[in-house]
């Protein structure tokens, strides 16, 4: 009697939350993969990311997906990798993934020269108000040449305060340094000073810095960082620039004080409720507030680069070996 052939192991499947990402990584994932990217025209709601993750071992997702206990129970005991295209990782329920023994990874490395870009935009728009003078140039108000009009102030010479020292503020540090800045940084566990940046205490930073900006992961310590009382700290000629997540500043906090007059200007790449689509906005409104749709990263090399990233994540993971980029803190292989 012969020997019934043996079966052959089920090529592992890999789930992707947007369809037509940059870069060539879910094409490598899928000439060795079974991939499923989602359909449709918006992003996935959290029970249809759990349904489309369902039975898969990989899944590939955006920083503003949710990843948490709700994705891994609808996910099934198959999954063991969650990639993010995101260096951020707010959005990702961590003591989850550890319960369920899956890998979370994000994308450091490939985006902070990008980013740090978007910062020193912000602070020459905010700070010489030209998002100002584009909008009244766009509604017909350029008249007759004056002197007064639209008068901003230097960003050379000025005292740039970073908050968070990882490596898109060092990338903003080194661009700081060619427009002839002083550049100081606040992290609250690593106080030493480098060859870019001295470390101050953080309240010594909002006071004497004449451009802050923010550099940190939203975490429960740094939610509503920048607030009332923070604000009333900087000088009212300072400028606020955030492009770390939406959450750190305090968002009424902050119209008021450019309202009141108490701070100079501010630029924006980061909300709370992202996205934000209301016109009447009053975040959108506000002449001393540049706002932008969270663009940090949006190079096509960027981008692309962060896609690859989390393809070769997952790559790693189901061949057996460990992710190059787990989150920190966290384990590359499996739990389980």
């Amino acid at each position: 009697m012969s020997e019934a052939p043996a079966s052959r192991p089920r090529t592992p499947r890999v789930a992707v939350s947007r369809a037509g990402l940059p870069g060539a990584g879910v094409g490598s994932l899928a000439d060795r993969y079974g991939v499923t990217a989602w359909p449709g025209g918006q992003p996935p709601t959290s029970a249809e990311l759990g349904q489309l993750a369902h039975g898969h071992e990989g899944l590939l997702v955006l920083g503003t997906d949710r990843v948490d206990e709700e994705l891994f129970a609808a996910a099934g005991p198959s999954l063991r990798v969650v990639a993010l295209a995101s260096m951020g990782y707010d959005g990702v329920d961590v003591a989850a993934a550890a319960r369920h023994g899956v890998v979370v990874t994000h994308t450091p490395d490939v985006l902070a020269d990008t980013t740090a870009d978007i910062a020193i935009a912000l602070m020459l728009m905010a700070r010489r108000r030209l998002g100002a003078s584009i909008d009244a140039m766009r509604r017909g108000e350029w008249g007759a040449f004056r002197m007064d009009a639209f008068l901003g102030l230097d960003v050379r010479g000025a005292t740039l305060g970073l908050i968070g020292y990882g490596q898109i503020a060092r990338a903003v540090a080194r661009r700081a340094a060619a427009f002839g800045m002083r550049v100081r940084h606040h992290h609250p566990r690593r106080k030493e000073d480098d060859e870019l940046s001295a470390w101050v205490p953080f309240e010594e930073l909002l006071r004497t810095s004449d451009i802050v900006s923010v550099h940190t992961p939203l975490t429960a310590e740094t939610a509503g960082l920048i607030g009332t009382a923070e604000l009333a700290l900087m000088k009212p000629t300072a400028t606020l620039v955030n492009t770390g997540r939406g959450g750190i500043v305090d968002e009424p906090a902050l119209l008021a004080a450019l309202r009141e007059g108490t701070l100079h200007s501010a630029g924006l790449d980061v909300m709370t409720g992202e996205p934000r689509t209301d016109p009447a906005d009053p975040l959108f409104a506000e002449p001393r507030l540049v706002v932008l749709p969270h663009v940090g990263s949006a190079t096509e090399a960027t981008r692309a680069a962060m896609a690859d990233l989390a393809a070769r994540n997952i790559a790693a993971v189901l061949d057996g070996g460990a992710a190059p980029t787990p989150l920190p803190g966290t384990p590359g292989t499996p739990g389980r």
